[in-house]
């Protein structure tokens, strides 16, 4: 007996290991990234790949079969089926810098523009902006939409050479392009196997970066007024990587070599991966790096991961990483309980009850008992743990938030949710539904107990104003970089938080993924909404000033973004970066903290990148002066890091230099302000200019006593000549010895309900 019980426990063990093992003979996608593109044209990499994986693979046929994409257009790689083995092999072939798995990743308006300051101008939008392509790495796009529409638009750019992809999908002078990757094969019912949006994320962080003037765009009539992008006249090329399963790293990579090549201005990429990795171990610091060499700004969302620290993403220093704050409205449905209480949650609800009451009850008292359900599930309000006969036609009061079809699915009428965890942005529901404090749920649940007949009604949703806008979301992945602690990270904040743009008629147009409502426009959060909004302020920028390197455009960004109140935010720049986005000042920054690429391989050289490694990367005869790593002190960026390891003192220099975009003759004078715990000094403190393009540099001290735990401490430098403000956050923090050579690591996230929906895709819900 005691044999047969251990066979028995033996059993799933040993299926386990079967499975594992036959999982690991099974050939996978996996990207091999040989680093800058040779002079030689597409046609010719490709057999260069093929010949290469033959060689692996032992034959040609072979190969034709495994490869799955071969990038040539703009850098040099492709991906193929690999077993273990082969990939083995790769990682140790001579001019192969890394070969990454095809890992899946997340996907990461009628107010935000003027909320901002950013209206149109009087003179009307630049007619530079038509000249200007934003490339959207996203889910697609649903080209009808008026917001999309080309009338009163030219002909694409001269310099534009990229093509419309697909059934069913056409184009227009103002849609340029579409494209659409999918490595994996696999096709859910939903998917459109075309550039054309099923999902309804690209289609809104298109509309949002760059989407023409709408009026009278809502949401069932909520958040009325005209929506548009930042930069309207500009032209949109979709590149749809994302699906109903995800988004792949090869598809990822693949449309960055197309975007490049395509010739995209700006590259908008709301996704990322839920972890760190190497600078070129990240498809998306790969490809926004090739793209940094051709002139192209990437803008990138800094993930759902927040408010736990060192979970920004997409943190390489030559892209621009964005955090999600809020804007001065939110949206609200109220509670009316049968004794005249009211109680106020976040909804974005269009459903009208007209004031008519109906029974209340918790649903810890509706257990479908049948169904295994008890008390403690049944208050979750979770689907199938409802008993419809005692659920039907009423309220329910639910523990924590849901998507609501358990609500459906027992024909109550709408939900009452109470949960700690998101208390400053709504969601919305297919049903009658808020979300309120664990205080006021608990009011509430004491109302049922203590009432004979409890009854409750939910009132339509409404716009309130938000005067403690703006402050960044709770969601909002926080810094420090968890790879290079010199640098900060994230770079900027801008409007995440309720945002309404353009929709998918196809997509559900709430939380819970079988809604079968259709509407044009929707109201959702995340950094997925804040990246757009800083890449059509790039395009705008890019639109004025057309020579401006990816660099000049992210410092004008960043030094005259609008200064943040830290009793707000407790992470302060570790939340915010050097502020919240400000477009119109950005147009005339005075001064920029310009980078090129060989700025930034001095940075690798002293992350411990090694000359031939680089050299891959950059095609050229880019060599590292020392081999021993060193800190990033030196990078011109237009922030100021400085991490301390612990029980050591505050010391560090800073080198950097600005280049003049304003008035040819100016002089500049810095001050400077900093915590008492930490003294700042800069050498020259006075830059005087001649002429515009000319460049001056400067030295920044930064001293204190040794500290040890020591949270962020910041203040900034400013640059002023009566005109411009340029302003430069400098922070102080501690981190364990091994951080600075090794990357800062914690993982602190708690783990949160996971379920269905954009937002579940995007990290928001449940663990990213």
């Amino acid at each position: 007996m005691a044999k047969a019980g251990t066979a028995f426990l033996l059993y799933p063990i040993l299926l386990a290991a079967f499975v594992l093992n036959c999982h690991s003979q099974e050939k996978q996608i996996h990207i091999v990234y040989l680093g800058d593109r040779p002079q030689a044209d597409a046609s010719t990499l490709a057999s260069t790949h093929h010949r290469m994986l033959e060689g692996v693979l032992g034959s040609s046929v072979t190969a034709r079969e495994s490869l799955v994409y071969s990038y040539g257009r703009s850098f040099n790689g492709f991906a193929a089926r690999l077993s273990e083995e082969e990939v083995e092999t790769f990682s140790e072939m001579e001019g192969v810098i890394s070969v990454l798995p095809n890992t899946i990743l997340k996907l990461h308006t009628t107010r935000s523009w003027d909320f901002m300051g950013f209206t149109e101008p009087s003179y009307g939008w630049p007619s530079e902006e038509g000249e200007v392509i934003v490339g959207l790495i996203d889910t697609g796009i649903w080209p009808e939409l008026d917001s999309f529409s080309d009338d009163g638009f030219g002909s694409p750019p001269a310099k534009w050479k990229g093509i419309c992809q697909g059934p069913n999908f056409t184009c227009n002078n103002k849609l340029i392009g579409g494209r659409f990757y999918n490595s994996e094969g696999f096709y859910d019912v939903s998917d459109f196997k075309s550039p054309r949006d099923s999902e309804g994320h690209g289609t809104h962080t298109s509309s949002t970066a760059a989407g023409r003037e709408i009026a009278g765009a809502s949401y069932f009539g909520l958040a009325e007024g005209v929506a548009r992008g930042g930069a309207p006249k500009a032209r949109i090329a979709t590149y749809k990587v994302c699906w109903f399963f995800g988004c792949a790293s090869a598809d990822i990579l693949a449309a960055f070599d197309d975007a490049i090549a395509d010739g995209v201005d700006i590259i908008s990429v709301s996704l990322g991966f839920p972890f760190p990795l190497d600078y070129f171990e990240d498809p998306i610091a790969i490809g926004s790096f090739h793209a940094m060499k051709y002139g192209i700004l990437t803008s990138n969302s800094a993930g759902n991961s927040g408010p736990f620290p060192a979970t920004v993403s997409n943190f390489a220093p030559w892209s621009l990483t964005v955090a999600a704050s809020t804007i001065d409205r939110k949206f609200i449905a109220q509670v009316a309980l049968g004794n005249g209480d009211v109680y106020t949650g976040l909804s974005v609800s269009n459903f009208d009850l007209n004031g008519t009451s109906y029974p209340l009850i918790w649903g810890g008292e509706a257990a479908n008992v049948s169904a295994g359900a008890n008390s403690e599930i049944a208050s979750f309000c979770f689907p199938g743990s409802l008993n419809s006969y005692k659920a039907e036609g009423k309220i329910i009061l639910c523990d924590t938030l849901n998507d609501g079809a358990g609500i459906l699915y027992a024909n109550a009428i709408g939900a009452i949710m109470s949960d700690p965890d998101y208390t400053d942005f709504a969601f919305s529901y297919p049903v009658p539904a808020t979300l309120l404090s664990p205080e006021d749920g608990l009011r509430i649940k004491n109302y049922i107990r203590s009432t004979d007949n409890p009854i409750a009604t939910i009132l339509v949703g409404e716009a309130w104003k938000d005067i403690m806008a703006p402050y960044v979301v709770s969601f909002s992945s926080r810094g420090p970089s968890p790879i290079t602690p010199d640098i900060l990270k994230p770079d900027i904040t801008a409007p995440g938080v309720d945002i309404l743009a353009s929709w998918s008629p196809v997509a559900p147009p709430s939380i819970y993924y079988d809604d079968k409502r259709s509407v044009k426009f929707n109201i959702i959060s995340g950094t997925s909404m804040s990246c757009p909004h800083v890449s059509g302020a790039a395009a705008y920028i890019k639109a004025l000033h057309p020579n401006w390197s990816p660099a000049a455009i992210k410092s004008a960004l960043m030094t005259t973004a609008n200064i943040m109140d830290p009793k707000k935010n407790d992470d302060q720049e570790f939340a915010y970066g050097s502020g919240h986005l400000n477009p119109l000042n950005a147009t005339e920054p005075g001064l920029v903290y310009d980078a090129s690429e060989d700025d930034y391989i001095n940075f690798l050289c002293k992350q411990g990148y090694n000359t031939t490694t680089l050299q891959l990367v950059t095609g050229d005869n880019s060599t590292c002066n020392s081999t021993k790593p060193g800190r990033a002190w030196d990078l011109n960026y237009p922030s100021f890091a400085l991490a301390v390891e612990d029980n050591q003192q505050i010391r560090g220099v800073f080198t950097r230099t600005v280049t003049n975009v304003g008035s040819a003759n100016s002089t500049y004078t810095a001050r400077m302000y900093m915590s008492g715990l930490v003294s700042v000094s800069v050498y020259p403190s006075v830059l005087s200019f001649s002429a515009v393009g000319e460049k001056k540099s400067f030295s920044l001290n930064v001293y204190g006593p040794v500290i040890a735990q020591q949270p962020i401490v910041s203040g900034a430098i400013i640059w002023e000549d009566g005109i411009h403000v340029v302003r430069s956050p400098i922070v102080v923090y501690t981190v364990l010895p091994a951080a600075i050579r090794s990357g800062y690591s914690l993982n602190g996230r708690k783990p949160t309900f996971e379920g269905s929906s954009i937002y579940h895709k995007n990290g928001i819900l449940g663990s990213n």
